[in-house]
């Protein structure tokens, strides 16, 4: 992988924010170019205490297909979630289930937990102290032990593969 250096401390998150600044500017134009890199050699080199071990890709190759899958729940859950708030308010029927935690590394707890957020009718409200359990809450869910299959299979077991966690 990447070698961490004092210069580029975290390269990918440096090229990700450079793409991330012109897509937000819908410009390649020379200026943005050039913000865009500053940004991303500045933003990693004031962050780098809060990174205390460099986050190894196991297989990196899986983070495409992972995002991919994660993009897709999104726009399906937003569909679904307008079904529930559009319809009759009995079909709200929120509920907190306790999602049991196979990986360990706080980085791949932090993916795990961001991505069940940004997965609209779940958040994850918290982390317990030892890092066993995730407190999911869910919009509507009929069958809580389906939801946590789900968030350990969709996005769980990916995470432990592509980390090697």
């Amino acid at each position: 992988m990447f070698r961490r250096s004092s210069w580029l401390p975290h390269p990918l998150l440096s090229l990700l924010l450079m793409l991330v600044w012109l897509l937000l500017n819908n410009s390649a134009a020379p200026g943005h170019l050039l913000l865009g890199a500053l940004l991303g050699f500045l933003i990693p080199r004031f962050t780098r205490r809060f990174w205390p071990e460099p986050v190894v890709l196991a297989r990196p190759a899986l983070v495409l297909r992972f995002a991919g899958r994660v993009l897709w729940d999104i726009v399906v859950a937003n569909f679904a979630v307008a079904k529930v708030v559009l319809g009759p308010s009995a079909a709200i029927r929120p509920v907190f289930v306790r999602v049991p935690l196979d990986v360990q590394p706080d980085f791949a707890v932090t993916v795990l937990a961001s991505v069940i957020s940004l997965t609209p009718g779940s958040v994850t409200a918290d982390v317990d102290a030892e890092r066993r359990f995730l407190l999911v809450h869910a919009l509507s869910e009929d069958d809580p032990e389906a939801l946590v299959r789900q968030i350990k299979t969709r996005y769980e077991a990916p995470i432990k593969e592509i980390f090697a966690c």
